[in-house]
């Protein structure tokens, strides 16, 4: 019985390192293809690339990030990258006004310091040093989780001008 605790034990140790292996992997990935490492959260688990640079990545959970508007990370991001941009990308969505949008691509403009985010035809430029640091992904209650997250957040906001 205590070696089966030990090698559970052992199991659970080396899947926790592989977890944070693969997390701090995706983000240098990313930085190797000319991308901040900051475009996809702390809480990746696992991520895929293929040869000719479909992705697949992994996260623990579904979240929001509070970049200048909010994003939403699904709990599984794929999309094609290449050196400065990603495409076909699903996954991620951002809040605009009163709706969630899909961001489809991003490309990078070095010379700049730039990226450009696109949402369908539409696309917004925001600078690379947004994106310079991993972010925490906030799944919890008092996040910006759902509507409920939303209206507290701006009933927070409204009680402290």
């Amino acid at each position: 019985m205590a070696i089966c605790k030990l090698l559970l034990a052992a199991t659970a140790s080396l899947l926790l390192a592989y977890a944070s292996a693969a997390a701090s992997t995706v983000h240098e990935e990313l930085s190797k293809y000319g991308l901040p490492p900051g475009l996809l959260p702390d809480s990746v688990i696992s991520y895929s690339l293929g040869g000719n640079g479909e992705f697949e990545v992994h996260l623990s959970s579904k979240c929001y990030v509070k970049f200048i508007e909010i994003v939403f990370y699904d709990k599984k991001v794929k999309g094609k990258l290449s050196y400065g941009q990603i495409s076909d990308l699903e996954g991620i969505k951002v809040k605009k006004l009163f709706a969630w949008l899909p961001i489809t691509g991003i490309v990078a403009h070095p010379d700049d310091e730039k990226l450009d985010f696109q949402v369908g035809f539409l696309s917004e430029v925001l600078p690379f040093s947004l994106f310079a640091t991993i972010p925490h992904c906030r799944a919890g209650k008092g996040s910006y989780r759902g509507i409920e997250g939303l209206v507290a957040e701006q009933a927070l906001a409204t009680s402290e001008v």
